[in-house]
């Protein structure tokens, strides 16, 4: 019986031919970082603080998971901060979008639940549950919701991409990062961006449809009539 054994690949012998392996390897590292490059670049003078941040009509908070039907630690900062924005004056609607594609998870009701909890009236939220993803909740707040500009709250980690894709959109937008435990999900979520980032790019590009359009909804409209004193 023949066994098989793995050869190792053979590096160039030629100082010619190691000096265009290296030029590769350094051009494939360059195309590698060009989307995240380029979402710094979008977003690098639209990242705001709760307190600095323009007064705003609108913010949407996008959905990150549930713990057993309540908004995870991470989506309850996410949700505070908006809370706080509503309070201080400086936001009149909060749009929430999550996920709601099975019967038994409902991302936006929970964080409707939560923000009228913590002061915000019912009548001021409205619901996109088809933000599947933040490409297609930018899209959503642009073209089935009517929002030109708004606030976006996230982690950190994540505001970058969710300016950069919303400006991408057609939504003007300042970002707020907000605060978070530098613990396993913190760091899985970085890392999970550097991947995110080049889908970003390829959506800003290609702008898709989202998973699921539908038709124009007056929530954010009527939500911002029922605010003018």
């Amino acid at each position: 019986m023949r066994r098989l054994t793995l050869r190792r690949p053979r590096l160039p012998r030629t100082r010619r031919g190691r000096r265009r392996l290296v030029q590769a390897v350094m051009a494939g590292c360059a195309l590698a970082l060009l989307p995240a490059t380029w979402m710094y670049a979008v977003a690098g003078d639209r990242l705001r603080t709760a307190a600095d941040v323009p007064r705003t009509d609108v913010a949407v908070v996008f959905g990150a998971g549930l713990w057993d039907g309540e908004p995870s630690p991470y989506l309850a900062h996410r949700l505070d901060a908006a809370a706080g924005l509503y309070r201080a004056g400086r936001i009149e609607v909060v749009l929430v979008t999550g996920d709601n594609s099975r019967a038994d998870y409902d991302e936006p009701d929970a964080m409707r639940a939560y923000l009228t909890r913590h002061g915000v009236p019912d009548a001021r939220i409205v619901s996109d549950y088809a933000g599947f993803d933040t490409w297609d909740s930018c899209v959503r707040a642009k073209k089935i919701f009517g929002v030109d500009e708004a606030v976006l709250i996230s982690q950190g980690f994540h505001i970058r991409r969710a300016v950069a894709l919303c400006e991408a959109a057609g939504v003007e937008s300042y970002g707020v990062g907000v605060d978070a435990v530098h613990d396993a999900t913190w760091y899985y979520g970085g890392a999970r961006e550097i991947l995110a980032a080049g889908k970003a790019a390829m959506d800003a590009v290609f702008r898709p449809d989202p998973r699921f359009l539908g038709p124009r909804e007056p929530g954010v409209e009527r939500a911002l009539a029922g605010a003018v004193p």
